[in-house]
């Protein structure tokens, strides 16, 4: 007897999943913020489930994320998710811990920084709470060389990093630092320090700068041509045009730029030694004080705004901007009128304000140092390893070069190559990275 097979049914068209992605950013600074919306801006494809916590109280932050997000997030953070993508500020091994479901997910750490490579000071500045993260409250410091408030931090990080499945650096300058930095806190502790950490850190690591979206490149082309077209990834940005000589005339003052927060590691003593010889010079110049300030600053700024003053009023020049531009086009149209961005920063992880003022059309004017060396050419360099004042003297040589460069030819000085960073441009490699986990 013949057995009928019940009838085949055709085949279920096969079903697109869409991967899901969990990413964290428990000290969701400015930089933070556009790194995680340029992120999930390049990647369409993908669900995004994007938790963050605000930029304040940095110790407790970097201390308690864990706790608040595994009590406060538990109902999505035990969802499914086939990645999770945070930055080295997140309690990674704490937060596996208090939400075993994580355990099961790959995870990608991302350092924008590292505790390690911070400049110790021994000045307050006042109440904002990101000092207390870089030594500039007068904290002790520890055996280790960094204040002893961020050695627990920092050991977070290495925790962060034995937990991830793969850890990325924005610089070779952040990944070398951060192995350096780990390396000679380890030789210092006291006991049972198992061997190798600092290699199995490494063989997980690479080097993968935070992206910058295309309609930063192309609002640099709107400044000078109008009708550029707008970026799929970004909402487009638009700018008034400005046509810009190619070098200042003799009635026209140097636009400079000077785009950092108004905090120690920025090196204000720098850039006030700075201005002090190009006033000296007798160069008509222009400075625009772009950072972000707080309640209190260091001293140097109340002096810079004293001899800015008196220069604007002996040349007869209208001021420049001294305040935080918050308005995003508000900013972008600034750099794009000025000629120089110069930094005096004792550390920069990648640069990305340094960046951001090039592909808008500014020369830089940089310490040959930090990360710097890996995306300005050595003529744009000013020599750092001196005191102040010879560091002043080198940076200020660098800015009359420029100015006697672009008098003496009328064609423009070579614009500082940033493709690299673009968006669209390392869309790939940022893929290849999420592939490896997914």
């Amino acid at each position: 007897m013949t057995i009928p097979h019940p009838a085949k049914k055709p085949a279920a068209r096969a079903r697109t999943v869409r991967r899901q992605i969990l990413l964290l950013s428990p000290y969701d600074a400015y930089s933070h913020q556009q790194w995680r919306l340029t992120l999930v801006a390049m990647f369409p494809e993908f669900d995004w489930t994007v938790l963050t916590l605000p930029p304040r109280y940095f110790s407790w932050r970097v201390r308690g994320n864990s706790l608040s997000w595994a009590f406060e997030q538990q109902d999505i953070l035990s969802r499914h998710f086939d990645l999770l993508v945070c930055t080295s500020l997140t309690d990674l091994s704490g937060l596996r811990g208090l939400v075993p479901a994580l355990t099961a997910v790959p995870a990608l750490v991302y350092f924008h920084e590292n505790q390690f490579a911070y400049p110790a000071n021994g000045m307050k500045t006042g109440p904002n709470d990101k000092p207390s993260r870089k030594g500039k409250r007068g904290e002790p410091t520890s055996a280790q060389g960094i204040p002893s408030e961020s050695v627990e931090a920092a050991m977070l990080s290495i925790y962060s990093a034995l937990c991830a499945d793969q850890v990325l650096f924005n610089s070779q300058w952040n990944f070398q630092s951060f192995l350096s930095g780990c390396e000679q806190l380890l030789r210092k502790l006291p006991d049972h320090v198992p061997a190798g950490i600092c290699q199995l850190m490494a063989r997980k690591s690479e080097v993968q700068p935070v992206p910058l979206p295309d309609s930063l490149f192309e609002a640099a082309l709107s400044a000078r041509a109008p009708d550029a077209q707008s970026s799929p990834l970004m909402p487009p940005t638009t700018l008034t045009p400005h046509v810009q000589s190619s070098h200042p005339t003799d009635t026209s003052p140097l636009e400079i730029v000077w785009n950092h927060r108004h905090e120690f590691d920025k090196g204000p003593a720098l850039l006030l030694a700075i201005v002090q010889r190009l006033v000296q010079s007798n160069l008509p110049f222009r400075l625009h004080l772009l950072g972000q300030r707080f309640r209190q600053r260091p001293d140097e700024f109340a002096e810079l705004d004293s001899l800015l003053e008196s220069h604007y009023q002996s040349q007869q020049i209208t001021p420049g901007i001294n305040r935080w531009l918050e308005n995003r086009n508000d900013y972008l149209q600034q750099l794009s009128e000025a000629d120089i961005v110069l930094s005096t920063a004792l550390h920069d992880f990648q640069g990305l304000s340094v960046q951001e003022a090039c592909i808008m059309g500014c020369l830089p004017v940089v310490p040959d140092a930090l990360a710097y060396p890996e995306f300005i050419p050595p003529d744009y360099r000013y020599d750092n390893s001196g005191v102040i004042e010879q560091q002043a003297a080198s940076a200020t040589e660098r800015i009359l070069g420029i100015v006697a460069a672009r008098q003496a030819s009328s064609s423009a000085l070579p614009a500082v190559d940033l493709t690299a960073v673009r968006a669209s441009h390392c869309r790939a490699d940022w893929l290849d990275h999420l592939n490896k986990l997914l």
